[in-house]
C-alpha cells in the first residue's frame, strides 16, 4: 500500500511554524521526511543534526569547475527545516532533500543557440501574431491578469489585505508565527493556498521544474517506504504537490537538466544574514526577535523587554524596574486594542519607545541592531568536511585566537609579539583573498610603529570568496602568493606594481613579493612617463622606512627607489611643460607625494640633491605649469631650502602685473594650497598676495573667487579672524624682531635641573 503522505506548508525562518512543525510531527511519527533542499545534497543532512553544529549555518555548494557562482541555503535553530532534520535523525527516520539539484541554479555556461530556442522564438511570433485579434479580449481581462500576478508575486499579502491587515508580515506573524494558539496551521495554509493557485497562471518554467521535480520525488517515497511521509515545503508549493500529474509530463518539465560535477558543505553563517534588510529573499524582519520566540516559550513579552532593559542600561541609560512593568501593560493593552493574539514586536517596539526611551527613537535606535538582529555566527564541528582553503582558515582562526564575530570589534595588534604577527599576517593574506574580515584604521598613522588598530566583522560571503580562490592554492598562504602573483601580472603601472608589492611583503609573501620587484624593475626600464615614476615612490618609501616592524628585507627596493628617484628628476623639468589644468593637477599631486616619500626614506645626497635641482630649475622655467612651479616653491620652502627673502621675491615676480593672471593664479594655488597658514606670520608673503590681489578688477576677481576659497577653506575660523585682523592692522601677525636668548642653552639647563628636583621629590 502506498504510504499516507502529510503536507506541511511552512514559513522559511518561521519559530511559529517550526513549533507547529515539531508538534505535529511528533503527532503523525512519519518514516521519512522530505523536506525542500537542492536533492543532490541529501547525504550532508545527518551533519545538521549534528549536537556539535551551531546554527545558524548554510549548505553552500558550487561547481568544481566554476567555485564563483556558489548557491547558498541557510538554517537557523528557529527553521522548520532545520527541526524537521533534526527530529528525523532523534527519531530514525528516513529524510531527503526534494528540490531541484544544484546545477539547476548555478549560472549556465555559455553556449550556442539550440533547437529548443529557436521553438520558444517562433511561439512567441506565432503569439505576436494573434495579438491583434485578442486585442479586446485582453482589454476585458485585464483586471483578472493584474489580479493573478498580484497573488503570483504576494501570496500572504493578498490573504493579509482580506483580513485587513495593511501588509502580509504583520497578518502571517499574527495569525502563525506569534499565536500561542493557532489552531489547524497546516490545513488552513493549504486551503488558503489553493484558493489563491485557482486564480493564477501556471508558474514558469523554473517554477514548474521545482515542482515536477519535488512530485516525482514523493511519489519514489511512497513506492519505497512503509509508514507515513511528511513533506515540509514552502505553504505556496503545497497545492502544486498534492495535484494529480503524470510521471511522463514531470519527466517532461526536468527534459535536458544541466549537468555538473558539484561540491557541497557547510558553512557558518550570521544572523545578520538572515535579515531580508540584507537583501536574502526569504530573510525575516528580525532574526533576534524569531530566535526569542523560539527559545522563550513562557513570558515572552516580559524576558524581550527585560533583554532591551539590559542593553540600554550597558550604554549607560537609566532604565528603572518600574518603567519595565509599565512598558508590559503598555504592550498588552496596545495588542488588545489591536485585536491581536498576544504583543507583538510593532506592539512592545511603541510601548519602548513611550516608557523605556521617554519618547525618544533615537535612544532605541543605539540598542537596534543588537537586540532585533543580533551578531550571532555559526559553528561547524571538526569532522564535517570543508573546501580545503576553509580548512585551512578554521585551523588558523583556532590558532589565531580570532573568533569571526558577525559585528564590529576593534582589534589592537603588537608586532613585536609572535601572536600578533600572526594574527596581522592572516589578516592581510586574507585581504589579499578580497576576504576583507579586517580593516585596517588610521593606516597611514600606524605605519612606522609596532602597533596595528583594526575593526574586525565576519561576513558570510567570505567563504564564497575563499572559494573562488582555490584555483589559486589549498592553503591560505599558497592561495594569496598565487593570487598576488596574477594581481601582479595584471599590473599595468609602477603605482599599483610597487602598491602591490608592498601588500605581498606586509602579508608575508616573499615569494610574490620578489616576483613583483622583477616586474617593477623591468617596468622602471621601460617607462620614460614622470607622474608614474613618481606615483610609484610612496608605496616604496612607506616599506623602506617602515619595513623593519615586519623586518621585511628591503635592500632591493632601496636600489630600485634610488634608481627612479634619478630619472624622475631627470624628467620633471621636461614633463611640467606645456600641460592643460588636468595633466597640470595630476603631477602637481605626484611631485608632492613623491617629495614627501623621498624626505621620508632620508634618500642619498646624490639623489636628493638631483631632486632638490629639479624643483628649483621649474621656478623660473617660462614654460612650466604654473602650478607645479607654485607646488616645487612651496616644498622647497618648507624644506628651508628656498629662504624667506627669495619666496617673497619670487611671489612678487609670479604675481606681478606682468604675468597673465591665469598664470599667477596657478602658481598662487600651488605655494599655498594646504600651507596658507603662512600667510598668518609672514608679513611679506601676505603683503605680496595683498598686493596682488588688490590690484584685480571686479570681473576678474569673481572669476577666480571659487579658487580663492578652495585655498583659503584650509584655515578654520580662528585662522581666518587672525588673518582679517592682522590685514586690517588690528594685531601684529609676523614674527619679525624674535630671535632666541643668548644663554638659551644654559637657561634650558638651569630649566632641566629644577625639574628634574621636583620630579625626585615626589618620588
Amino acid at each position: 500500500m502506498p504510504a499516507d503522505v502529510h503536507y506541511f506548508g511552512i514559513r522559511h525562518h518561521g519559530p511559529g511554524s517550526a513549533r507547529a512543525l515539531v508538534a505535529a510531527l511528533n503527532e503523525v511519527r512519519p518514516a521519512c521526511v522530505l523536506i525542500e533542499g537542492p536533492a543532490d545534497c541529501t547525504s550532508l543532512l545527518p551533519l545538521l543534526a549534528s549536537p556539535a553544529m551551531v546554527p545558524p549555518v548554510a549548505l553552500l555548494a558550487y561547481a568544481e569547475d566554476d567555485p564563483g557562482g556558489a548557491s547558498f541555503w541557510p538554517f537557523a535553530e528557529f527553521s522548520p527545516e532545520y527541526q524537521a532534520v533534526y527530529w528525523a535523525q532523534n527519531n530514525d527516520a528516513q529524510m531527503s532533500l526534494i528540490d531541484l539539484p544544484v546545477s539547476w541554479r548555478l549560472p549556465a555556461k555559455e553556449t550556442e543557440p539550440n533547437a529548443a530556442d529557436d521553438s520558444n522564438d517562433a511561439e512567441q511570433h506565432d503569439a505576436d501574431d494573434s495579438d491583434t485579434d485578442r486585442e479586446t479580449d485582453d482589454n476585458n481581462d485585464s483586471t483578472d491578469t493584474t489580479r493573478a500576478t498580484t497573488i503570483a508575486r504576494d501570496p500572504i499579502g493578498v490573504l493579509a489585505n482580506a483580513a485587513g491587515y495593511q501588509d502580509g508580515e504583520s497578518w502571517w506573524r499574527d495569525v502563525i508565527e506569534e499565536n500561542p494558539q493557532p489552531g489547524p496551521v497546516f490545513a488552513a495554509v493549504a486551503d488558503a493556498m489553493t484558493a489563491l493557485r485557482a486564480e493564477t497562471e501556471p508558474p514558469e518554467t523554473f517554477e514548474a521544474a521545482r515542482e515536477a521535480h519535488m512530485r516525482l520525488a514523493i511519489a519514489k517515497a511512497r513506492k519505497d517506504t512503509e509508514g507515513a511521509i511528511a513533506v515540509v515545503c514552502g505553504a505556496w508549493h503545497v497545492p502544486a504537490l498534492r495535484e494529480k500529474h503524470t510521471a511522463k509530463d514531470d519527466r517532461a518539465l526536468l527534459k535536458g537538466a544541466p549537468k555538473r560535477k558539484i561540491a557541497a558543505t557547510w558553512a557558518p553563517w550570521t544572523s545578520p544574514r538572515l535579515a531580508n534588510a540584507s537583501g536574502y529573499g526569504a530573510g525575516v524582519a528580525a532574526p533576534g526577535w524569531c530566535a526569542h520566540l523560539w527559545n522563550v516559550r513562557e513570558h515572552t513579552v516580559a524576558s524581550w523587554i527585560a533583554k532591551a532593559a539590559r542593553l540600554l542600561r550597558e550604554d549607560g541609560h537609566i532604565v528603572s524596574t518600574a518603567s519595565l512593568i509599565e512598558t508590559e501593560r503598555l504592550a498588552l493593552t496596545l495588542a488588545a486594542m489591536r485585536d491581536r493574539p498576544q504583543p507583538g514586536l510593532d506592539d512592545i517596539y511603541d510601548a519602548a519607545i513611550a516608557t523605556l526611551c521617554n519618547g525618544n527613537p533615537v535612544q532605541w535606535s543605539t540598542i537596534a541592531e543588537r537586540l532585533l538582529i543580533g551578531s550571532e555566527v555559526g559553528e561547524i564541528p571538526d569532522d564535517v568536511p570543508r573546501a580545503p582553503l576553509l580548512e585551512d582558515l578554521r585551523r588558523q582562526q583556532k590558532k589565531a585566537r580570532l573568533k569571526p564575530e558577525a559585528l564590529d570589534r576593534e582589534l589592537s595588534i603588537d608586532l613585536r609579539s609572535d601572536a600578533g604577527l600572526f594574527r596581522s599576517t592572516l589578516l592581510h593574506r586574507l585581504k589579499v583573498l578580497d576576504v576583507h574580515w579586517g580593516k585596517l584604521i588610521d593606516a597611514g598613522r600606524s605605519r612606522g610603529t609596532f602597533r596595528e588598530r583594526w575593526v574586525v566583522r565576519w561576513e558570510p560571503e567570505f567563504a564564497v570568496s575563499l572559494v573562488e580562490h582555490i584555483v589559486h592554492g589549498p592553503t591560505i598562504e599558497r592561495a594569496a602568493v598565487g593570487r598576488m602573483a596574477a594581481r601582479l601580472n595584471e599590473a599595468q603601472t609602477l603605482g599599483d606594481l610597487a602598491s602591490l608589492v608592498r601588500d605581498a611583503l606586509t602579508a608575508q609573501l616573499p615569494e610574490a613579493a620578489s616576483h613583483g620587484i622583477e616586474r617593477l624593475s623591468n617596468r622602471v626600464a621601460q617607462t620614460s612617463d614622470c607622474s608614474e615614476m613618481l606615483v610609484s615612490l610612496p608605496p616604496m618609501a612607506d616599506l623602506i622606512r617602515y619595513g623593519e616592524a615586519r623586518a621585511s628585507s628591503t635592500g632591493q627596493m632601496e636600489t630600485l627607489m634610488n634608481r627612479i628617484i634619478v630619472q624622475g628628476s631627470l624628467a620633471l623639468p621636461y614633463a611640467s611643460r606645456g600641460l592643460d589644468a588636468e595633466a597640470s593637477a595630476i603631477i602637481t599631486r605626484a611631485v608632492r607625494e613623491a617629495d614627501v616619500a623621498i624626505r621620508l626614506v632620508e634618500t642619498p645626497d646624490n639623489e636628493i640633491n638631483g631632486w632638490v635641482a629639479a624643483l628649483q630649475s621649474l621656478l623660473d622655467d617660462l614654460q612650466a605649469a604654473p602650478l607645479v612651479a607654485g607646488a616645487c616653491a612651496q616644498l622647497l620652502f618648507a624644506a628651508e631650502q628656498l629662504s624667506p627673502d627669495d619666496a617673497q621675491d619670487l611671489l612678487t615676480r609670479k604675481l606681478s602685473p606682468a604675468v597673465a593672471v591665469t598664470d599667477a593664479a596657478a602658481f598662487f594655488e600651488g605655494f599655498f594650497d594646504g600651507a596658507c597658514q603662512r600667510l598668518l606670520y609672514d608679513d611679506g608673503l601676505r603683503e605680496s598676495v595683498d598686493g596682488w590681489i588688490s590690484t584685480l578688477d571686479e570681473d576678474t576677481f569673481q572669476e577666480f573667487l571659487p579658487l580663492y576659497r578652495r585655498v583659503f577653506s584650509a584655515l578654520d575660523i580662528n585662522e581666518r579672524t587672525r588673518l582679517l585682523q592682522t590685514l586690517f592692522g588690528k594685531i601684529s601677525g609676523g614674527l619679525t624682531g624674535l630671535a632666541p636668548l643668548a644663554d638659551a642653552a644654559d637657561a634650558w639647563e638651569r630649566h632641566m635641573s629644577i625639574i628634574m628636583n621636583i620630579l625626585a621629590q615626589d618620588n
